[in-house]
């Protein structure tokens, strides 16, 4: 019980991002090692929290569309994975239905008890008390909070048992396909991702991203720092060709001060 508790304060916390606002505690690479410090094994639970981040990886809201529970689905999907000394297909197999059933909760507060809460901060903007307004905020935040808790502590209690019953009675044939989705997965959460933020732009550094990976081997390491570098160099020329562009406007020649030090 006391880790159903435990587990329940990880998701509480995560979720705080709705009254405190972002931090990215909710993603499941931060959630899977506060499950395995929980659970006594932080190895196994940054392992598990890094293959559901990549399933998870392109799950962000954007406009009403809201997409399925990261906080839910990484902290019992590690959480479970961990209880029953599975592998990561096995947290891939239990977090993503359990973020999808999540989602149907999520909207059902978020429609219905959320914009209670919003008409009573409205009559308290309108008698401008803004105590009351930052008190419907921290309500309508901690409230779902407090639900995913909720949620987590009762599966986790209810389902710790049964899980193991459960993956012992999943025949082979769908146990070789569970490894297969797990390493389909992180590529339809880069996918996602790569829907939101490649354009005509950003597509060339992508694909320069991926030969040298391919045919030069570097590590992802490299890439990243490699990436820094070129983003400072883009900056730099942009931010020179907006001063150009200035001084041609004004008729001058605008100088930087910056050429002085040198």
């Amino acid at each position: 019980m006391l880790t159903a508790l435990l587990l329940g304060l990880v998701a509480f916390v995560a979720q705080s991002e709705y009254a405190l606002g972002t931090s990215l505690l909710s993603r499941p690479l931060v959630t899977g090692f506060f499950v395995g410090l929980v659970m006594g094994d932080i190895k196994t639970g940054v392992i598990m929290g890094a293959t559901l981040e990549l399933a998870f990886i392109g799950s962000f809201s954007v406009g009403a569309a809201i997409p399925p529970d990261v906080v839910t689905g990484g902290v019992l999907g590690t959480a479970f994975a961990i209880s029953s000394g599975a592998g990561t297909e096995t947290a891939l197999l239990l977090g993503l239905p359990i973020a999808t059933f999540t989602l149907v909760l999520k909207n059902i507060y978020l429609g219905l008890f959320l914009p209670v809460l919003a008409h009573k901060a409205d009559k308290y903007a309108e008698d401008g008390n803004t105590r009351g307004i930052e008190a419907m905020h921290l309500i309508g935040g901690f409230g779902l909070s407090l639900m995913l808790a909720i949620i987590v502590t009762v599966s986790f209690y209810v389902g710790s048992d049964a899980i193991k019953h459960v993956l012992n009675a999943i025949p082979d044939f769908i146990q070789t396909g569970l490894q297969i989705a797990t390493g389909i997965l992180p590529a339809l959460g880069f996918a996602m991702l790569a829907r939101l933020l490649i354009n005509k732009k950003v597509v060339p550094y992508f694909f320069l991203g991926f030969l040298i990976v391919a045919y030069l081997k570097v590590p992802v390491t490299g890439i990243a720092l490699l990436g820094a570098i070129v983003a400072v160099i883009m900056v730099n020329i942009m931010h020179n060709q907006k001063v150009s562009l200035a001084g041609a406007n004004q008729g001058g020649v605008v100088s930087d001060d910056d050429d002085e030090d040198f």
